[in-house]
């Protein structure tokens, strides 16, 4: 059974971590989530994927999607697919948001990844915090970020939200799906420590969308950044 811990204590960051006190929220909306989006009062990015719609053009285009570990192969043909589809949602989420948005191309400000040949045209994407998107911030805009690294490379959205939420000094991040939490055991679980998720992920209890998610997460409460998926805390 997965251990249940106190909601409080994952959403509060602790005590000298590294997102304490900078007030930034980073949101990672899914491409199935664009209509669910509430912008909190603090300095907010959202980080948006556009898994389902990528997937619709490239069955339309006959070409079968290929995932490994939750992450997107990426030919050239597919990645133009990948850019068409983040740059509509991009659009669609500004929409959703309002004035206030900020549509960016995570390539355009400088985000970097370390490429991962037997993907593709895919990226491990590295912590980092771009001088448009501080600026935005600082201007009371909401940068609304497409995960595509340098070069272009495709980056699953999860990963790049945390990658940024590391380098932004954070203090939250906050993953908003189509489904209310975390599942294990068939029960919605309130919490579940980083070690723990990555443990199971490793023994192939969680498969699909929900790995990239617990490990991004894991990986931003690691480094001291509260992080939930739903109604679940994921904690350090």
């Amino acid at each position: 059974m997965t251990r249940v811990g106190s909601t409080e204590r994952a959403r509060s960051g602790g005590a000298g971590s590294a997102g304490a006190g900078s007030g930034i929220i980073v949101l990672k909306v899914g491409g199935a989530s664009v209509g669910r989006i509430a912008i909190p009062d603090e300095p907010t990015v959202v980080v948006h994927g556009a898994g389902p719609q990528i997937s619709q053009e490239m069955q339309a285009r006959g070409i079968e999607p290929t995932f490994v570990d939750g992450r997107r192969v990426t030919t050239p043909e597919v990645l133009e697919i990948v850019m068409e589809s983040f740059a509509a949602v991009n659009a669609s989420v500004c929409a959703a948001i309002g004035a206030r948005a900020v549509g960016l191309s995570g390539a355009d400000v400088g985000l970097a990844a370390r490429q991962v040949p037997e993907l593709g045209l895919v990226g491990d994407p590295l912590p980092s915090a771009p001088p448009a998107i501080l600026g935005a911030l600082a201007a009371g805009l909401v940068p609304v970020v497409s995960p595509l690294a340098r070069g272009p490379l495709n980056v699953n959205a999860d990963e790049m939200a945390s990658a940024l939420a590391v380098g932004l000094g954070a203090t939250r991040i906050s993953f908003v799906t189509d489904v209310p939490g975390v599942y294990h055991d068939g029960e919605l679980i309130q919490s579940i420590e980083a070690a723990q998720a990555e443990s199971l992920v490793r023994g192939g209890v969680f498969d699909g969308g929900i790995v990239p998610k617990l490990l991004a997460a894991a990986l931003a409460a690691r480094n001291g950044v509260a992080a939930d998926i739903g109604v679940t805390a994921v904690v350090a």
